[in-house]
């Protein structure tokens, strides 16, 4: 007769994070300029600056804003600065971009303030299959930020993982 099941994993020591906990709470808009621009091509001032005056800022009211033209038309630096000034006192943040832009950054630096030192000679398993959309770059960044100070990293779950990186056994 076999002995009382035993959860090897819960007692491994590993540390399971995920990335998808940290995802934005904020509603993340987007003001595609293209919608903007005569013929979606031309951004002609007069017609841009009435256009954004009249727009409807309060729409996005402490939400993240991303600010990008999805056609291949030329906007000056001017446009953006300009629809930026015009949504700061409603959007929580303006960021000039699209989602996976922002999302990459928003990691980065979330991820660079992490404190660390929790996990120094800690066997962490970064967790995968994510149902928010977290960016590649968010798993490099938290990899790269973790080296120096983890025993082992490991991609997955705890149950089936991916070796990424073993600290050397010093000799």
């Amino acid at each position: 007769m076999a002995g009382p099941l035993i959860n090897r994993v819960a007692q491994s020591g590993i540390i399971t994070l995920n990335l998808e906990t940290y995802f934005p709470d904020r509603k993340i808009m987007v003001l595609d300029l293209k919608d903007h621009l005569f013929m979606e091509m031309i951004l002609k001032e007069k017609d841009f600056r009435q256009t954004m005056k009249v727009h409807n800022w309060p729409d996005y009211e402490d939400a993240v804003l991303l600010i990008y033209c999805s056609t291949d038309a030329i906007i000056p630096v001017w446009a953006y600065m300009l629809v930026s000034s015009l949504a700061q006192p409603y959007a929580h943040e303006v960021y000039v971009g699209d989602k996976e832009a922002y999302l990459t950054h928003y990691y980065q630096n979330l991820i660079a303030s992490l404190d660390v030192d929790e996990y120094t000679d800690k066997r962490i398993v970064i967790k995968g299959c994510s149902d928010k959309p977290v960016p590649a770059g968010a798993y490099q960044a938290l990899t790269n930020r973790l080296k120096p100070h983890a025993l082992s990293i490991m991609y997955g779950e705890p149950c089936s993982t991916v070796p990424i990186y073993k600290k050397p056994k010093k000799v």
